[in-house]
């Protein structure tokens, strides 16, 4: 880690899948296959209906929709298989799956000497940020591992504001989730929702992209305009 970078009173603070990378993907690729092995299909639209939903939960519905039953052995050995394919799709990243537009913010951040942390609800953030080749570049990570509530309860952004020595009201979060945006609400953050206006509309600011934040942009919120 490098050390804490103090020239700002504000820090940002970023939320990995969705956001920095689009590990979604990963999940809906492990998920289809367990239903394809097990002699179904799965679709995009009832991926959806499981964001946010746990890995317990989410077999459960896919069992349902393929009107299948396991015993509680196979059912315990399948949510290990797909959490192994999922692993193994994180296994072929590079910083290529970094998303487009993200990097130049990382890049002006780090030139301003502007302190950031990562804020996930992942166990798997760390190894995924070294695959993308940012792990030395956070001043701080907040992962499923230091984290006991999950959003939107705040506690995952608190510990990362703490970690950079910077009040919560002077941090800027972004999320593509409703829990994480509320989340950062809950912190007295600035949130910024990535992804659909309709969805994260509690959000301070919100961008469909990291495409469609300028420079001009990070550079009001250091100034502190609301």
């Amino acid at each position: 880690m490098t050390q804490h970078k103090m020239n700002s009173d504000k820090a940002f603070i970023f939320d990995l899948d969705g956001v920095i990378v689009d590990t979604a993907k990963f999940h809906f690729l492990a998920w289809r296959k367990l239903a394809n092995d097990l002699g179904f299909d799965f679709t995009e639209e009832q991926n959806e209906q499981l964001k946010g939903v746990s890995r317990i939960e989410s077999l459960k519905k896919i069992l349902k929709w393929g009107n299948m039953e396991l015993s509680e052995e196979e059912f315990n050995s399948q949510m290990a298989r797909k959490n192994e394919n999922y692993l193994s799709c994180v296994d072929e990243m590079d910083n290529a799956e970094i998303l487009p537009g993200v990097s130049k913010v990382f890049e002006y951040l780090m030139e301003h000497n502007i302190p950031f942390a990562l804020g996930s609800a992942s166990k798997n953030a760390r190894t995924i940020l070294k695959k993308i080749d940012l792990y030395k570049k956070f001043d701080a990570i907040v992962d499923g591992t230091d984290v006991s509530k999950a959003k939107p309860d705040p506690e995952v952004f608190l510990i990362a504001a703490e970690k950079l020595n910077t009040a919560p009201e002077n941090c800027v979060v972004f999320e593509d989730s409703v829990a994480g945006v509320q989340a950062a609400n809950a912190g007295k953050m600035t949130s910024i929702g990535i992804g659909d206006q309709k969805v994260l509309h509690e959000a301070d600011y919100i961008f469909s992209d990291f495409t469609e934040i300028d420079i001009e942009f990070i550079k009001k919120l250091l100034r502190k305009e609301k």
